[in-house]
């Protein structure tokens, strides 16, 4: 029986900046914490449909973005302080501008992984924002040893990736967004 990861945050920016943001795979070593020290040690991209024009040409973004069949091989350390790193192949599955893209681990430490990066626009306290929802399916290797270790330690140090991205996410998008104004 899968496992399932729900985490959402909400932020203060457009939806085009923050899927632009999230599509751009060089952009997740940097969401990812610095013990970790991920990296991409290769990429395959897929174009993705034509990017939809936003009205604003403000939200006109030139970013690479990982396309359906992309493939990126990512390295990071497993556990804080041991040097072993882990590789993960990922493929990009579904892509759709602006609402949602999915990827599935092809290799790497589970036994299925697929997660699904929904974008939707949101407003609270009638701020105009974006609500970034990461639904993530997986299941381990190694049957109920797997089911131990998840547990014990793998689900809690998800849950911990995942809140650093949310801070790391409101130290970066300000910087994405200054950024974005100065190329238009």
């Amino acid at each position: 029986m899968p496992e399932t990861l729900v985490t959402s945050q909400w932020v203060p920016y457009p939806v085009e900046l923050v899927f632009a943001f999230f599509a751009n795979p060089t952009n997740l070593p940097h969401l990812m914490p610095p013990w970790q020290r991920a990296r991409i040690e290769s990429s395959r991209l897929i174009p993705p449909p034509p990017r939809p024009l936003a009205e604003d040409p403000s939200l006109r973004f030139k970013s690479a973005a990982a396309g359906v069949g992309s493939e990126m091989l990512i390295s990071f350390r497993l556990f804080p302080g041991i040097p072993l790193r882990q590789r993960w192949l990922a493929q990009v599955n579904e892509f759709q501008w602006n609402s949602h893209f999915c990827d599935a681990q092809i290799t790497g430490p589970f036994a299925t992984w697929h997660h699904r990066h929904g974008i939707s626009a949101e407003s609270q306290e009638n701020l105009p924002g974006t609500r970034i929802l990461d639904e993530i399916e997986y299941t381990l290797p190694l049957g109920p040893l797997g089911t131990l270790a998840n547990s014990l330690f793998v689900r809690g140090q998800m849950e911990d990736t995942f809140a650093y991205r949310q801070v790391r996410l409101l130290e970066i998008l300000p910087v994405a967004a200054k950024q974005a104004i100065q190329r238009s």
